[in-house]
């Protein structure tokens, strides 16, 4: 799970990282309010969105009249911005957040990410911040700065000034570095999060470490004692559909192929996604029904799959364990009358030949298949075959 920048910061902050002081505004008229109580006379309007890339898309603005606070929060709200982290459609502006502007002289990249691989947290810094860690670690590699910290004794603060001093920082600018990376460590390790991303943390002429920008990310599955965290989930920036499959218990990421996947399990998911693209074509998501898959089940995840109007064909890839296959062949069998693409249904496990024949007396134009592999080049084979129909149609005077 995302949240906006503002609320990553009212976290951060309760960790002790140094952070500018920010407003949250949902109206011109209270973003101008936000400025006048900031005071000063330099303020940073920013779009909040679950995106990097605001600043070269216009989602933040600096400006130094109240007219500026007004116009520039004007703009975005209600505004679709489009980076290169939202794709072309972009996303809906829905609320700002008006912060004291800070001069800087030095920008740099802080990130705490889970490395599964060690599993440890592995902390990366650079002098090069104010651009994306991918384009860094690609144009200037020697800049990173990597440790992992043991799990049994956390974090020292010897490995953070190692950090601090390794960025080139001054001895008073270290103390403050230190003071904001062991917070980050601490936010990162007590609110079960997966990602917190500084970019940049800058350095003022004053000497100060702020948190300029601020970015993380929570394990979904450590939110039921993390009340706090998963009261800050903002749907309006999810898509839809896993807004949807959520509220149904569903694990569903949608993707940019043709083929619709409902599979019961994340293991065989992945498998099949892999299968599907060694057969030359490209899944349109990831679902895993779970190991409860009724009708219902079934059909509700039937419904998030062909929301997708670039579904071409649908595969269906079923092994039973704690499920039965008689029990969603029944929702197959339902959800797929008046279906409009074709359809493959490869089933497995306990009560297969009932499911079997369950699918093959419906009368529906079910294409079945025993494999995987079976089942993969089928679905491709299909996809191919309705899209060519619907171009076409489409041709047709």
């Amino acid at each position: 799970m995302d949240i906006h920048e503002y609320q990553a910061k009212e976290l951060l902050a309760g960790f002790g990282v140094p952070v500018p002081n920010g407003s949250v505004a949902y109206s011109a008229d209270q973003a101008v309010y936000a400025a006048t109580e900031l005071g000063g006379w330099h303020w940073a309007v920013k779009a909040q969105i679950h995106a990097g890339g605001r600043g070269k898309a216009g989602g933040v603005k600096l400006c130094r009249t109240y007219q500026d606070v007004a116009a520039a929060a004007k703009a975005m709200l209600g505004a679709t911005l489009v980076t290169h982290q939202t794709g072309p459609a972009g996303k809906v502006v829905h609320r700002v957040y008006v912060e004291a502007a800070e001069a800087f002289s030095r920008e740099l990249y802080l990130g705490f990410v889970l490395d599964r691989k060690a599993e440890r947290i592995r902390v990366i810094a650079s002098s090069e911040g104010g651009m994306e860690i991918e384009d860094i670690a690609r144009d200037r590699p020697d800049s990173l700065l990597q440790i992992e910290v043991e799990p049994a004794v956390g974090m020292q603060p010897f490995q953070a000034r190692e950090l601090a001093f390794g960025l080139g920082l001054n001895l008073k600018q270290v103390s403050q570095a230190t003071k904001a990376i062991l917070g980050c460590y601490r936010a990162f390790r007590d609110l079960d999060a997966t990602m917190v991303e500084i970019n940049p943390l800058v350095v003022t002429k004053d000497d100060r470490v702020l948190a300029l920008d601020a970015k993380m990310s929570f394990d979904d599955n450590a939110l039921f004692r993390r009340r706090q965290i998963a009261e800050m989930r903002d749907v309006q920036e999810e898509d839809p559909r896993e807004a949807q499959a959520n509220q149904h218990g569903l694990n569903y990421v949608g993707l940019a192929g043709d083929i619709g996947c409902i599979i019961n399990g994340a293991g065989l998911a992945m498998a099949t996604m892999d299968m599907i693209k060694y057969a030359g074509g490209e899944p349109a998501n990831f679902l895993d029904v779970g190991g409860g898959a009724s009708p219902e089940r079934v059909q509700t995840a039937f419904n998030l799959v062909l929301s997708d109007p670039g579904v071409k064909a649908v595969l269906v890839n079923i092994f039973a364990g704690i499920n039965r296959c008689d029990w969603v062949a029944q929702g197959v069998v339902q959800a797929a009358r008046g279906l409009k693409v074709p359809l493959v249904v490869r089933l497995a496990g306990t009560n297969v030949e009932a499911g079997r024949r369950i699918v093959q007396d419906s009368g529906l134009p079910i294409i079945s298949a025993e494999t995987l592999a079976e089942a993969a080049h089928k679905a491709v084979q299909a996809a191919r075959e309705s899209a060519a129909a619907q171009s076409a149609e489409r041709s047709r005077p």
